[in-house]
């Protein structure tokens, strides 16, 4: 009679048990936490560097005299367009002129002389013939005749120098361009040569860009060009501009209104083939059209270069990047247990970033295509767990563009540029 109902109790026991088991398995799915995940495929990437940069004119030319003298009077205005050979200074020239008449004179002088000695030298040679003068004094008349010629000649030599001098009492402009504010004022004492320029004029219709480059990013780039995981673009030389306001340097009539602009791209004339000392970095130089004025020298500007293409990139949204307390970065990926199963559980997997790709990062290693990466739903979620996964609906598109350095408005114009 003990054993049955010890039996009976048994029975509705596992009974019982069974029952609590599948309750809680139902409760386990019912409460599991949605997540949603991207499944990550290998993109082909567009890479491009935004870098500081500084522009600086085309050709600059420092005004100054070449002649001693006080500035009699200034024939410009300041900040105007000026020609190459216009009057920008004119010095007092008395002095100058009075030196130029001289000369003439001392050549008039010389000349004459030579004249004489000429009908002197042409005589005693008819006189030798009839033995009427001695050979020395036919010989000191020929040496006469010459002396006198070389004074002709150094006369001459005389006067196109005073005439030069007094030529540069005009001071003109070395160049066309845009000058800029004069240093001294009519009545001013100026010497030949002096260190402080009069004036500054620069060429701005074209300009320079000057972009410093690390040289860890260099060395990066080239390894990645030789071993092929990145191929080199039509555009690799092509370059445009950030200005200091943030907006794409375009035509000024052009306002950017968020449609994609009509950039003014510069090309990549040259890299320097030394590292600074004190920056490690490699300096690159631009030259851009610059026909609005827009480009100042010394401005600020930020470059942004072409390098090539990254072929099988993977790419994650830079919000599914968590870090540790040691500074490892990770994500939380999935794993099925089975393919007919609508539950996952979650791992915990370490990578390491390559760079940024607008709000995105390139990923260098610990993920692969198929690997399925969650992207919302992180703060509920432990490694170990199980989740509901559906797949994320705003995931990214096939092509990007790469953007290092700058802020979001720039990152959306250069996406809109592509």
């Amino acid at each position: 009679m003990f054993s049955r109902h010890m039996a009976k109790g048994m029975v509705v026991f596992f009974i019982m048990a069974a029952l609590s088991g599948c309750k809680e398995r139902v409760s386990s799915q019912e409460n599991a936490v949605e997540v949603r995940y991207l499944e990550l495929v290998e993109e082909r990437v567009a890479l491009t560097s935004s870098l500081p940069g500084r522009v600086s004119a085309l050709v600059v030319s420092e005004v100054r005299p070449q002649v001693d003298g006080i500035i009699s009077e200034r024939l410009f205005e300041e900040g105007a367009d000026v020609e190459k050979g216009q009057v920008l200074y004119q010095i007092d020239p008395a002095i100058y002129k009075a030196a130029y008449y001289t000369a003439k004179a001392s050549l008039a002088e010389a000349e004459a002389s030579v004249a004489s000695l000429a009908l002197l030298e042409k005589r005693y040679r008819v006189l030798i013939r009839t033995k009427s003068i001695s050979q020395q004094d036919l010989d000191d008349a020929i040496s006469q005749h010459r002396q006198a010629r070389a004074r002709v000649d150094k006369a001459r030599a005389e006067l196109e120098s005073a005439a030069i001098n007094l030529a540069y009492t005009q001071v003109k402009a070395p160049v066309s361009g845009r000058i800029g504010a004069s240093s001294v004022t009519p009545g001013a004492l100026v010497t030949a040569n002096q260190s402080a320029p009069l004036a500054t004029i620069q060429q701005v219709d074209r300009v320079y860009v000057d972009i410093t480059q690390s040289s860890a990013d260099m060395i990066r780039l080239r390894r990645a060009l030789a071993q092929g995981d990145v191929s080199t673009s039509q555009n690799a030389a092509k370059v445009r501009l950030i200005l200091e306001d943030g907006s794409p340097y375009t035509p000024v009539n052009e306002a950017f209104a968020g449609d994609a602009p009509r950039w003014i791209e510069g090309a990549l004339l040259f890299s320097e083939i030394l590292v600074g000392e004190t920056t490690g970095s490699v300096t690159l130089r631009a030259i851009f059209d610059n026909p609005d004025r827009l480009l100042l020298p010394g401005m600020y500007v930020t470059a942004s270069l072409a390098e090539g293409t990254l072929n099988r990139a993977i790419v994650i949204p830079q919000g599914c990047v968590l870090s540790n307390a040691e500074g490892r970065h990770f994500v939380f990926t999935l794993e099925s247990s089975s393919p007919e199963s609508k539950e996952f559980r979650v791992t915990r997997r370490f990578i390491d970033i390559e760079r940024s790709l607008g709000n995105r990062w390139i990923v260098k290693d610990g993920l692969a295509a198929g690997d399925l990466v969650v992207v919302d739903g992180l703060q509920k979620i432990m490694p170990g767990d199980l989740v509901h996964a559906v797949p994320a609906s705003d995931a990214p598109g096939k092509e990007a563009k790469e953007t290092s350095g700058t802020d979001s408005a720039v990152s959306d114009i250069q996406k809109d540029a592509r």
